[in-house]
């Protein structure tokens, strides 16, 4: 998992598009350890729709061609490609679908299996479309009327995402990247000022815009769960941790994990920490991976 980058691919799926929403049309193809595709993960199954678009897990063992199916590299949870069996690495999506195709080869991927395309690779813009692309085929209830971008708070989402994508989200890779003191110090600060004032918007809330379970939740969480047991040691982002450190962003962190089953179900501790320990030899080149800390996320 390296720093994130311009997505290339960002189309979206209309009723009157080239892309319209079909049932079983679409498929995810994910990394249990990225927190991008984390995201997209959380929302489909927030939303109920994960008989409506399937999902395949590449191996957390990102290696010099990628991030790696089964067909190449067995790992607990890791998945042959079910749409192409013969594909051993995920670059071969984009390289089917482009062979001149240049940039990186990035989880999470929205498939069109009729098109056999790429639909988007922009988890942000993805996560928006499983949030209302695929109403019409929900029955009326919680999943259907569930908004994670109501249009009452988008403005508020918008501003919060903006500093929290770039100092929180993206800022632990500008830390744990970082090859130089100062560009260490530079991320490092804007992190823990990020923190410090999530810790105080968080204060006597259950969550971060209104009172209700948005996006900015979402886009936040996939972060926070992976600071303790990856980001405060392997990118050397400990100035504090959450746990000890921060408590009204913990009790948050703790009820979503513990009392929303989107959450915990998608979360998966052993994909997050051997990928990150072990895909990043720059920074990690023994491979260990740690077994702290004791609790990856405490109990209620």
């Amino acid at each position: 998992m390296t720093e994130p980058h311009a997505s290339t691919f960002r189309d979206f799926i209309a009723k009157d598009g080239v892309f319209a929403p079909e049932k079983g049309r679409y498929h995810l193809y994910v990394s249990l350890a990225c927190p991008w595709a984390h995201r997209t993960l959380i929302v489909r199954k927030l939303k109920g729709l994960e008989d409506l678009i399937g999902v395949t897990v590449v191996s957390p063992h990102l290696g010099e061609l990628g991030w790696p199916f089964a067909s190449s590299h067995q790992f607990p949870g890791a998945e042959t490609d079910p749409l192409h069996p013969a594909y051993k690495h995920l670059r071969e999506l984009y390289l089917g679908v482009n062979p001149d195709y240049s940039g990186r080869f990035t989880v999470p991927v929205l498939w069109d299996k009729k098109l056999e395309t790429i639909v988007n690779n922009e988890s942000s813009e993805i996560i928006r479309i499983l949030n209302a692309g695929f109403n019409d085929f929900l029955e009326h209830g919680s999943q259907k009327d569930l908004d994670l971008y109501p249009s009452s708070l988008r403005s508020e989402i918008d501003e919060l995402n903006a500093w929290v994508y770039d100092t929180v989200n993206n800022g632990v890779y500008k830390a744990g990247f970082a090859t130089t003191q100062s560009a260490y110090e530079d991320a490092i600060h804007p992190l823990f000022a990020s923190l410090d004032r999530l810790e105080k918007t968080l204060e006597g809330k259950e969550y971060l815009v209104g009172n209700t379970l948005t996006e900015a939740d979402v886009r936040l969480y996939t972060t926070i769960i992976r600071f303790d047991p990856v980001y405060h040691g392997h990118f050397k982002c400990n100035l504090g941790s959450i746990r000890h450190n921060y408590p009204n962003i913990n009790r948050w962190l703790k009820n979503l994990y513990w009392k929303n089953p989107a959450f915990k179900a998608t979360t998966d501790f052993n994909h997050i920490k051997v990928h990150y320990y072990w895909s990043h030899a720059q920074i990690n080149p023994t491979r260990v991976v740690p077994l702290g800390p004791k609790e990856n996320i405490e109990p209620l």
